[in-house]
C-alpha cells in the first residue's frame, strides 16, 4: 500500500503523571527509561521519530533524541500532539503515550501495516471493548487539522471521543496486552508481573 505522508513516531511524555506520584516516562521496564525505550521502538517503524516534553524537561534529554516542546496551547494528550503537528503539519503521527509497559515492535508494526491512510486514523482498540485508543495509533494529518478545530469549537478537550466520532480504521492487536495502562502504583506492579519471565 502506498501513503501520501511519511510516518513520524511521538512518544508523548510531557504529563505531570500526578497519578503515579512519579514521572511515568522516567520507569524502567525495559533497561531503560520508557520514553527512551519507546522512542527506541518507534524509531524502528517510523521515519522519523520524536519525544514530546514540557519546557521544564529540556534540560534533562540527551541530545540523542529529537524532541518538540509542547506549545500550550491546549489541554491534556491534545497538546503534544498538535504541538508535533505544528511543526510537522505534513506527517501522519504514530502517537504512544509512555505509560504503555508492555507495548512491543511486533504490535507497532502490526498497526503500520494495517494503516489505512483514507481514514483519519489508524487506532489499536481491545476487541471486548472496540473503542479506539487515540494514544496508540497513527494520525493522519487530516484529523490533527480537523482536530485544532473541534477544539476551537469547545467541544472538549478528550482525544478519544474525537476519534469515536470519527472515520476510524480499528485495528485489533494479537496480543490486547500491550494496551495496558500503567497510570498507578497498582498497574506498575501488574506490568512488572506480565514483564517478567
Amino acid at each position: 500500500m502506498i501513503f501520501k505522508d511519511k510516518l513520524y513516531g511521538l512518544v508523548l511524555s510531557g504529563g505531570k503523571s500526578t497519578r503515579m506520584g512519579k514521572d511515568k516516562g522516567l520507569i524502567t521496564y525495559h533497561k531503560l527509561p520508557q520514553r527512551e525505550h519507546l522512542y527506541q521502538l518507534l524509531n524502528e517503524v517510523c521515519d522519523r521519530t520524536f519525544l514530546s516534553i514540557r519546557k521544564d524537561q529540556v534540560q534533562e534529554i540527551s541530545n540523542d533524541f529529537e524532541t518538540i516542546v509542547d506549545t500550550d496551547e491546549f489541554r491534556g494528550p491534545y497538546n503534544g500532539l498538535l504541538s508535533a503537528h505544528k511543526v510537522h503539519p505534513e506527517a501522519a503521527w504514530l502517537v504512544l503515550a509512555c505509560d504503555l509497559p508492555l507495548m512491543d515492535k511486533k504490535a507497532l508494526q502490526e498497526l503500520v501495516a494495517a494503516r489505512n491512510s483514507n481514514k483519519i486514523a489508524s487506532a489499536f482498540a481491545d476487541a471486548e471493548n472496540p473503542l479506539p485508543e487515540p494514544l496508540c495509533a497513527i494520525w493522519e494529518p487530516d484529523a490533527l487539522k480537523q482536530s485544532a478545530a473541534y477544539l476551537e469549537a469547545g467541544n472538549g478537550s478528550c482525544p478519544r471521543k474525537f476519534l469515536i466520532n470519527a472515520d476510524v480504521n480499528l485495528v485489533f492487536p494479537e496480543r490486547k496486552e500491550v494496551l495496558l495502562n500503567a497510570n498507578s502504583k497498582v498497574e506498575y506492579e501488574e506490568a512488572l508481573l506480565k514483564i517478567a519471565p
